[in-house]
């Protein structure tokens, strides 16, 4: 087992394997699954005088957050992460307020319909069509840095390839977290990170793949693996990925299929940092990516 030399993702470790079902146990359900990824995400407190509304956007229900220092005119399009059949708005609504406060933003997180009651491409249809609501009703693209983790970094890039394909405006940038990039789950960092990586094992994120590609679909479908999307006129990439996850080399070959297209792409991996760690709000490291993160879309969105 390794040694972590963070103390706090030891202790966050330490966690997750309290919370991993006993040996013989049947699996959570979807219900449960889901149950639990809110919970984590409820840890986090809203910061001071957030401000939080319901809404719905192309027939998605939706959020908007609004801390005390946002400004109206520049907004965060989340999608949350998941493994595209866990998560939603109240999972993510935490970290959306302290990346909006941080970014002086308004952040807007789209419930998207989950699989396996809506498989691929039911999520890219609703993150599309919430997208094209969102310009509709007059909110800025050159003042709007779409983003995601994990499945929803995955999901950005591919909501970006279809929109760009139906000629929709493309937002300032797109942020990526941790993006499940490659759907085939198959990379070198699935062997070298397998023990260090407590969030994810090959047998967990095989079965999110399933059921998302209910049916046997294509795993290289571009707009379900953007990593083999033709990316070329998409707008400047930040990915952040932690060195200790098995989607790390996901990141890496984004990042390099971006680049072949010519698009601007910084790719950030943090040492010691496991998946989608700026989501855990008990993390020192959560709060810099965040202010990482934050620089980045201020620069995009003066």
């Amino acid at each position: 087992m390794p040694t972590w030399k963070d103390p706090e993702v030891a202790a966050m470790r330490e966690l997750f394997a309290a919370i991993q079902p006993q040996p013989g146990a049947p699996p959570p359900t979807w219900p449960e699954r889901r149950a639990q990824i809110d919970a984590l995400g409820a840890g986090g407190p809203l910061p001071d005088g957030t401000k939080v509304e319901t809404l719905t956007l192309g027939g998605v229900p939706s959020e908007r957050v609004a801390p005390k220092n946002a400004d109206a005119t520049r907004s965060i399009f989340w999608l949350h992460g998941g493994g595209y059949c866990i998560g939603g708005c109240a999972s993510h609504r935490g970290w959306a307020a302290r990346m909006a406060e941080a970014s002086a933003a308004t952040a807007y997180t789209v419930d998207y319909r989950l699989a396996p009651e809506h498989p691929y491409p039911a999520a890219v249809d609703d993150a599309v069509a919430a997208w094209r609501a969102f310009l509709a009703e007059g909110h800025d693209p050159k003042r709007t840095v779409i983003g995601g983790d994990s499945a929803g970094g995955g999901l950005t890039v591919a909501t970006a390839v279809k929109a760009r394909d139906a000629g929709l405006p493309l937002p300032a940038g797109l942020h990526l977290v941790s993006p499940w990039a490659n759907l085939t789950n198959k990379s070198p960092a699935y062997q070298a990170k397998a023990e260090t990586d407590f969030i994810i094992t090959q047998a967990g994120i095989d079965d999110f793949a399933t059921n998302y590609l209910l049916g046997g679909k294509d795993p290289t479908a571009p707009l379900a693996s953007p990593v083999f999307a033709d990316l070329s006129g998409l707008p400047p990439m930040l990915i952040q990925v932690g060195s200790e996850e098995v989607l790390m080399s996901d990141s890496v070959m984004l990042a390099e299929r971006a680049g072949f297209a010519e698009v601007d792409v910084t790719l950030r991996i943090w040492p010691h940092m496991v998946h989608i760690w700026p989501f855990f709000a008990q993390l020192g490291a959560a709060a810099k990516a965040t202010a990482e993160s934050a620089a980045w879309v201020k620069a995009r969105v003066p």
